[in-house]
């Protein structure tokens, strides 16, 4: 006896209509052509290494007097902030008459092993930041970070307040030992030493599984399922061939970067503890005294919100304010309901702080 009853005719029928799915899946993919890598137009206006900084093509006549600087991590890569045209945060915060800049970290090799935070945060973003300051005749501008680049936003506006006129955080990692974080639970056991001195660099690949594998069913096999009743419809299978692209698009981490990081950070949590040096420099983040908009995802498995909501606790901003965005890590960027809600509620709150 089957646990299950599965009558042989419905079985037939079902495979029937499935295979007929994958024949015209298979006509679709042949006809979709180069898969984007963000939909807005931009130029590069500066760059230094392997890192470039861009500028988006302002959509109104007269942007927003002060421009915002969009830092990303270093994991993964900027686009899938600007993945889709009705579903974009970079798109959304353009519609709303701001002026946005990004950088992109490029992609790390082997010469890039001996970097370090200092190099990143009094390096490549410091001359970002001048370069735009100097572009405007600006004494300082608004800063807009992402996950990890959001950590990095805040080490830089803690190490150069004098530069930063509003800071925007948006799923940032603040106190690495706050909420069910079952990331920093790993990183805390984490060989880091073993692992830089044994690699230089750390592989991309290697960071991208240690991520699949904390949902590992629904990451590796339900959405390839699910994928299969958009075979037939190539917008829906050219949005999930964009998410696919930019999920395995995952450049190598500079090997003393991702040492510094995960010892100071996930490991010792010196972030709160005002602990963390660079560049000879400690990170205080009382010296965050400008406004603060911290913007966090309820359902997020990578940032908890506790995670998040500890930078109204340890900056010194009298003008700080939340908000919670329901849903996860990734739907911040990608779903319907962000678009609507997220770079509105940005745009207008970097505008009344002009």
């Amino acid at each position: 006896m089957f646990p299950f009853d599965i009558k042989p005719e419905a079985a037939a029928k079902e495979l029937n209509a499935y295979y007929k799915q994958l024949s015209a899946g298979m006509k679709t993919l042949s006809e979709l052509g180069p898969i984007s890598e963000g939909i807005s137009g931009k130029e590069a206006v500066y760059e230094e290494d392997k890192v470039v900084l861009y500028h988006y093509t302002p959509r109104v006549e007269k942007p927003h007097g002060i421009p915002v600087l969009v830092i990303y991590a270093l994991v993964n890569r900027p686009y899938v902030a600007d993945m889709q045209e009705d579903r974009s945060l970079i798109r959304g915060l353009l519609d709303q008459g701001l002026d946005v800049y990004i950088i992109d970290w490029g992609y790390p090799d082997a010469s890039d092993r001996y970097q370090e935070l200092d190099d990143h945060i009094n390096g490549y973003v410091r001359h970002c930041v001048d370069f735009i300051c100097a572009r405007y005749d600006l004494p300082s501008i608004n800063i807009l970070g992402i996950c990890q680049g959001g950590t990095f936003s805040i080490c830089f506006t803690s190490l150069y307040p004098e530069k930063v006129k509003n800071l925007v955080t948006v799923v940032t990692p603040v106190d690495f030992h706050g909420g069910k974080n079952v990331l920093g639970s790993w990183g805390k056991d984490l060989d880091v030493d073993l692992i830089v001195d044994g690699m230089g660099n750390v592989a991309g690949d290697l960071l991208n599984f240690t991520f699949l594998s904390m949902s590992p069913y629904r990451l590796t096999g339900q959405k390839y399922l699910d994928m299969i009743p958009v075979l037939e419809d190539p917008v829906g299978l050219m949005n999930f061939l964009r998410m696919e692209k930019w999920i395995f698009d995952s450049p190598d981490q500079p090997g003393e970067t991702f040492r510094q990081f995960v010892k100071d950070f996930f490991q010792d949590n010196k972030l709160i503890k005002g602990e963390v040096r660079i560049g000879g420099k400690r990170v205080d983040m009382k010296n965050i005294t400008m406004p603060v908009f911290n913007v966090f995802a309820t359902k997020d498995h990578l940032v908890p919100p506790p995670a998040s909501q500890a930078l109204g606790k340890y900056s010194n901003s009298k003008d700080y304010s939340e908000f919670p965005f329901k849903g996860g890590h990734i739907g911040i960027f990608t779903s319907g309901r962000s678009m609507a809600e997220v770079p509105p509620a940005i745009a207008t709150w970097v505008k009344a702080h002009g």
